[in-house]
């Protein structure tokens, strides 16, 4: 009850300060507006779209224990509450030798709430339940990288027309995110025993930049605005992108935010997602799975049948990066305990 009393003080504080109306309560209203008219979509300002579905989770307040089932868009119940689920997937990856470690993206509305309305001015970031539920499984031994801070700090210290962090008519981070994410996770893994054993690639890095044809963009009903151009890294070998090496010790498990940039297709462009830039840091490939679909359990599934298939493919893994959307705590269809050990 203190820590719900937390989340409400702050909310109110923020209402204090001259906000209108307080930021979960607008992305809740908003969501709600266009669910209620079939919309996937919720324009901003300055050409920015938001998901609905991300900006519902932004206003649903705590969604872990008691308060789970109220929020979740779980279809059952006892699939709602996301919290010991990640706690049981690194208790069994302790059990395998394997370090997980927990990265969250942060919902494009918390880093540019400016872009959704005008009230929220890019120094003041909004209310979030996110860093306590992340205090919660730190708790329980889960390392969590929660981006939201550095994504903070980037924004204030950015020069007048640098690249966004998050794609503007899309519902992923832009190249510039998966690189400041990159940095974010080289430096986190640096000092493993095992990291500093490996030997060390070099690669390519051209700069460049595409026309996307956005999701958030190709919801839209016409007529629609001019598509966006972003600024991109590719990472490449003999001028090709680098392959997914199954044999790494690093995988990158998660949603369409491990492909995007990465997979090319319907992911944009390939060779300079979120593995690529991490390459780089890193100076060797990462193995990589991805889902189009949930990172929630239809990733750790897909690992599931993976590790299955190749009874030795978990055995030369060393850590397990797991990313996806923020919004999985609240949006997925649900949580369920994927078995990968015996008990």
């Amino acid at each position: 009850m203190k820590r719900m009393a937390g989340w409400i003080g702050t909310v109110l504080a923020l209402a204090q300060l001259g906000w209108a109306e307080p930021f979960p309560a607008v992305c809740a209203r908003l969501a709600a507006e266009a669910e209620a008219e079939s919309r996937m979509v919720v324009e901003g300002r300055d050409g920015w779209l938001f998901l609905a579905g991300e900006l519902r989770h932004v206003g649903a307040g705590p969604f872990w224990g008691e308060a789970a089932v109220a929020v979740s868009r779980a279809s059952r119940p006892e699939q709602a509450d996301p919290l010991p689920v990640i706690v049981d997937f690194k208790q069994q990856l302790d059990e395998l030798g394997i370090e997980l470690l927990l990265v969250p993206v942060p919902p494009k509305a918390l880093i540019y709430p400016d872009g959704l309305v005008e009230r929220a001015a890019p120094g003041e970031p909004p209310a979030s339940v996110l860093p306590e539920f992340y205090s919660r499984l730190r708790e329980q031994g889960v390392n969590v990288l929660d981006l939201a801070p550095l994504f903070h700090r980037e924004r204030a210290e950015m020069a007048p027309g640098a690249p966004d962090l998050y794609c503007r008519q899309d519902s992923h981070w832009s190249v510039q995110g998966c690189r400041l994410a990159a940095r974010a996770l080289a430096q986190e893994l640096s000092g493993r025993e095992w990291l500093a054993e490996l030997a060390r690639q070099s690669f390519d890095l051209s700069e460049g930049d595409i026309e996307l044809r956005g999701d958030l963009w190709q919801a839209l009903s016409e007529p629609r605005p001019e598509r966006e151009r972003i600024p991109i890294r590719r990472v490449q070998r003999n001028r090709q992108p680098i392959e997914p090496d199954r044999a790494s010790p690093v995988l990158l498990l998660g949603d369409s935010h491990a492909l995007v940039f990465h997979a090319g297709g319907d992911m944009h462009t390939a060779g300079a997602g979120l593995a690529d830039q991490l390459a780089a840091e890193l100076g060797f490939a990462l193995d990589v799975l991805g889902v189009r679909g949930s990172g929630a359990t239809p990733a750790r599934i897909s690992l599931f049948r993976r590790s299955r298939a190749d009874g030795d493919y978990l055995a030369g893994k060393k850590a397990i990066i797991w990313c996806f959307s923020a919004r999985e705590f609240t949006e997925a269809t649900g949580w369920s305990v994927v078995p990968f050990v015996e008990r």
